[in-house]
């Protein structure tokens, strides 16, 4: 029994949602409730591992425990980058490579094992264990990577996110106009969906001297989730489809 969801605009409207919220509800925990980026990620490392001990136990696909597993991997991704980055000072390019090379052999030691990567395939605990590794690792990546666009590199929040939809775009032109491997698209665009997030989810919290929109981490974090609890209650029902090799 495949237990994630089929790979459709609806799950990228969710991803994407997802992925800002971690950011939101990352630094509202770290920063807002000023617990630090190390409490926030051991309370979010808590709630991640709980989230995929239920997802792996589950019988069949679950849209509610699916996407709140996915939402788990953003907030401990957020706290995690922003600790290595920051706490420990290896800095954003420092954390992005790091991170990249976690999620590259996470990859390749998935495919070397298993033989796919493909999320059709995800169908036995240890393809399960997998997944989700590598989708913490993502997740992660994309806030250090986020933060290194924007900050670093001097693009701002707005700049890192028309970046990050360019790319995803041309992802999205590769789906549809070329024989490019749907494995490998699905994984880039699930890659760069996260630093997308990071940068909106930014830009809508941060102060406006630092070129954000000084929203309430609360609300916008709220607004969030009720917005993929609504997506998801209403098109969210089919677990992915074997015959479709994504």
């Amino acid at each position: 029994m495949i237990k994630v969801p089929a790979v459709t605009l609806i799950f990228w409207i969710i991803k994407i949602c997802a992925t800002t919220l971690g950011e939101t509800g990352g630094d509202a925990v770290s920063m807002s409730m000023n617990l630090g980026y190390l409490v926030g990620t051991l309370i979010f490392a808590v709630a991640f591992f709980v989230a995929v001990f239920v997802q792996i136990r589950a019988k069949a696909y679950h849209p509610l425990i699916y996407w709140t597993t996915i939402i788990a991997t953003t907030t401990v991704g957020t706290t995690m980058a922003d600790y290595a980055d920051r706490s420990l000072g290896i800095g954003y390019a420092g954390g992005t490579a790091l991170l990249f090379t976690l999620l590259m052999s996470s990859l390749l030691i998935w495919y070397r094992t298993q033989g796919s990567i493909s999320v059709d395939t995800v169908s036995t605990t240890k393809t399960e264990l997998f997944y989700w590794i590598t989708i913490m690792f993502s997740q992660t990546l994309g806030t250090a990577l986020g933060d290194w666009t924007a900050d670093s590199a001097g693009l701002g929040y707005l700049g890192g996110a028309t970046i990050f939809a360019a790319l995803l775009t041309l992802v999205v032109a590769g789906y549809y106009w070329t024989k490019i491997s749907r494995t490998f698209l699905f994984w880039a665009a699930f890659i760069l969906t996260r630093p997308l997030g990071a940068v909106v989810g930014d830009f809508l919290d941060k102060p406006f001297d630092k070129g954000g929109l000084a929203l309430s981490r609360y609300s916008a974090s709220f607004v969030l989730l009720a917005l993929i609890v609504t997506l998801t209650l209403i098109f969210e029902r089919k677990p992915a489809n074997r015959a479709h090799h994504i």
